[in-house]
């Protein structure tokens, strides 16, 4: 043959070959494990109509591109659509946290920017990041510094008592006013965060004891979230001009959760309810977290399960003294206070002699 001529061969797939387009794609969703970490590079399967196959066929959705295939065809049927899928990324450098974020931080009213500053981290241990630009921007100082570490900390002392967002959001607002005075350097944060707490859960109807909020309390006594209240009540009636809203506390306003801690039947609370507000006819002067407690424990002298004095003491954190001195004052008025349906008139001889 001369060594100038050439000659070109056509080879051609066999006929019951599947084209290259559906080859292509099939290996590549075979390719694409479900473990992917990155989503939006994933590949899925899916029916869809194909105008040339002219019926529903298995489609090969391409993520990374936008692109979905018919995977039999390969007509691409649709392509640079849009993901509406969650977007997880990774913003992390080489410090190994791989916690993927798709946004910041919540808006804050309460805060001067309303939380959308941009903080510089220093970085991990064995990071290359440089930690210039954070020790610059912390020599600058940070103004909300001391109202952002407040409002954790009303937030931590919210998740430990079980408290609704509004109750904590009332909170942050009341400390912010206080903040705004100038008037909480040099006090105890933990009693003032306390006294807000208290005084934000006696505003939404919801109250909490002092001696409640002060077992989840390391940095401050009952006598100095006292004083903190006091304070702030103060310091709003001087803001505002006039006496702040505390709420009036009401004995039924303890019920619910006393007799949830104590383990009541359905029935036994209903009785205490029912009690509880026949009792407000009468002149009982105790105050209403005594007459629960007291209540509490009459009522379930007359039932199978006799509470012990020492557990509801425990329950409604109340002394064992003061409920026996409620118990006392509710004994003459007990045929007229505990509901009828619950207990007889011979059942309440049965109830201990307030002298035993």
């Amino acid at each position: 043959m001369h060594k100038d001529s050439y000659f070109t061969v056509y080879i051609y797939p066999p006929p019951s070959a599947p084209p290259p387009a559906k080859r292509s794609l099939i290996s590549l969703q075979k390719k694409s494990p479900i473990r992917n970490r990155n989503p939006i590079r994933s590949k899925t399967m899916s029916d869809s109509y194909c105008p040339d196959c002219k019926r529903n066929t298995e489609v090969v959705v391409d993520h990374s591109a936008g692109d979905t295939v018919c995977s039999e065809c390969g007509l691409v049927l649709e392509a640079r659509s849009i993901d509406e899928t969650s977007e997880w990324r990774t913003f992390a450098d080489d410090s190994g946290d791989h916690d993927p974020n798709r946004v910041g931080g919540p808006v804050n009213p309460l805060l001067a920017d309303a939380a959308l500053s941009t903080v510089i981290s220093r970085g991990a241990n064995g990071s290359n990041a440089d930690p210039t630009l954070a020790r610059l921007q912390n020599r600058g100082g940070d103004p909300d510094r001391a109202i952002v570490l407040a409002f954790k900390t009303i937030a931590n002392m919210a998740d430990r008592l079980s408290l609704v967002t509004t109750i904590k959001d009332r909170a942050n607002e009341i400390y912010k006013r206080l903040e705004d005075q100038k008037c909480t350097r040099g006090r105890n944060l933990e009693a003032l965060v306390a006294a807000c707490i208290y005084i934000a859960c006696r505003q939404e109807g919801k109250p909490r004891t002092v001696k409640e909020i002060c077992s989840i309390v390391a940095g401050a006594t009952k006598k100095e979230i006292g004083r903190a209240k006091e304070f702030i009540v103060k310091q709003l009636k001087v803001e505002m001009g006039e006496s702040m809203e505390m709420g009036t506390i009401h004995a039924g306003d303890y019920l619910r959760r006393f007799c949830s801690n104590l383990g009541m039947s359905h029935e036994e609370v209903k009785a205490v309810q029912e009690t509880v507000q026949k009792a407000g006819d009468f002149d009982i002067r105790r105050s209403p977290i005594s007459i629960a407690a007291a209540i509490i424990f009459m009522v379930t002298q007359l039932s199978e399960s006799k509470k012990p004095l020492r557990d509801i003491s425990i329950a409604t954190t109340v002394a064992e003294g003061t409920i026996k001195n409620a118990y006392r004052d509710l004994f003459p008025h007990a045929v007229k206070i505990i509901p009828e349906w619950y207990a007889k008139e011979r059942d309440l001889k049965n109830l201990s002699s307030p002298k035993a």
